[in-house]
């Protein structure tokens, strides 16, 4: 399963060669808690399991969007994001040693996200 990603509706994720998760997630909408549902959704039904980790992760996102960016507070995205990976990844949030959270224009909309165990 390494490397090769796993796609349903409107999310991609894969296990990267260095152990890591990356999801991408097309499509912007300002109901940050949207992203929760759908990618525990996600996880729930069509990812293989994952055993969560009990170490530091560090997790970087990107919000990718076109044209002016959207009014959405990057702090709220960053909450749901990381309560959908909640037992899926790892434990609990308080984990997260590092969490970089960023905005970018792009040529189409959606979310990225990299989560990974810290050495």
């Amino acid at each position: 399963m390494n490397g090769d990603w796993v796609k349903s509706g409107k999310v991609q994720a894969r296990i990267t060669e260095d152990g890591a998760l990356e999801v991408r997630c097309t499509g912007l909408t300002t109901q940050t808690k949207y992203y929760k549902t759908l990618l525990k959704e996600f996880f729930r039904k069509d990812f293989p399991p994952l055993r969560p980790g009990y170490g530091e992760y560090s997790v970087h996102i990107m919000m990718e969007y076109t044209g002016d960016p959207p009014w959405m507070d990057l702090d709220n995205l960053a909450k749901a994001l990381l309560d959908s990976l909640t037992g899926n990844v790892f434990d609990d949030d308080h984990q997260v040693a590092r969490l970089l959270v960023e905005r970018q224009q792009a040529e189409r909309e959606g979310i990225w996200l990299l989560a990974e165990a810290m050495e």
